[in-house]
């Protein structure tokens, strides 16, 4: 029986729970601190995972309360009595200098109607020091660290040159649920010569994790990176929009259902999109998942053995 009833998707959906949860409407404001990578400054390589483009990204050397601010008034004018969660998204966030880190986490508290930050990084970013940090920020709102897998198979972590191992992921990923931090994981479907059971066997291996939420990612190929040169070069087989479909609702299907669904497809910048062109319509894409599921009676954890 499908669980969350009064949320018109057949899935766990970050909106469904955020309402619940604060009865508000909440955004998420993408903020950067301009921190590097470990595969970007040498510390592990130079030129980043395959698919990765344009390193910090824009507005990082702009003050985090501009950012935010500037943000902020273009949601603001749609729902006035908004809440926000500050999201630190670009490169690796608990990468840098503790002080720092600690100084600019702490700052976005401060800002009006922030409830809680989410801070992405890499499995191979979490030591001692971090997790101190981490472990009082949760003491005090709502956090949430979002870890890239992108998929449970080392062999695809090699070609990617994600310079991390699943068992380093697995290391770090017990850590923090451990220390009763929530985690959402990226996946990515699609990625070079995996299979549809590759990508199912990663959501498997999610499964078994106390994970608070997933994002699922449809792979693209954007111009200038080594992706763009590897597909150029094989022509590895980019999913199909009936196929990416069908694979995100047997995901679904094997997902336990109090996992909550923090994205199911991305929207990448139409200028640098190299494949697949059917990505742009995000809404397409949607409705296609939502549709498949009535077709199918299908709903998140349907699969799931109790």
């Amino acid at each position: 029986m499908f669980k969350y009833s009064n949320s018109n998707k057949r899935y766990h959906t970050l909106d469904y729970y955020y309402k619940n949860k604060y009865n508000s409407k909440i955004f998420k404001i993408s903020l950067n601190q301009n921190c590097s990578c470990p595969n970007i400054d040498g510390t592990k390589g130079f030129k980043g995972c395959i698919y990765c483009k344009n390193g910090s990204g824009e507005n990082r050397f702009m003050p985090l309360k501009e950012q935010f601010e500037l943000n902020k008034s273009i949601l603001h004018k749609k729902w006035p009595n908004a809440k926000y969660i500050a999201y630190f998204q670009a490169n690796s966030n608990t990468y840098g200098d503790i002080n720092k880190l600690k100084n600019n986490f702490y700052e976005v508290l401060t800002y009006e109607n922030v409830i809680g930050i989410n801070i992405a990084t890499r499995c191979d970013c979490i030591n001692d020091d971090v997790l101190e940090l981490l472990k009082n920020l949760n003491n005090k709102t709502d956090l949430v660290v979002e870890l890239g897998l992108q998929t449970s198979n080392n062999k695809t972590l090699k070609l990617l040159n994600t310079c991390y191992t699943k068992e380093e992921f697995d290391k770090a990923i017990n850590l923090l649920i451990k220390n009763n931090i929530k985690v959402v994981v990226h996946i990515i479907n699609g990625l070079p010569f995996e299979t549809k059971d590759d990508m199912l066997e990663t959501v498997k291996y999610l499964n078994s994790k106390d994970i608070f939420g997933i994002k699922i990612h449809m792979l693209h190929i954007l111009k200038d990176t080594e992706l763009e040169k590897l597909y150029n070069e094989t022509k590895f087989h980019v999913l199909e929009k009936c196929e990416y479909v069908d694979i995100v609702v047997n995901e679904l299907e094997i997902l336990r259902p109090e996992i909550v669904i923090n994205r199911i497809t991305g929207d990448p910048k139409v200028s640098d999109l190299v494949e697949p062109s059917w990505l742009v319509k995000k809404f397409t894409v949607l409705n296609e998942i939502d549709k498949e599921m009535v077709k199918r009676d299908s709903y998140q954890g349907k699969k799931v053995q109790n």
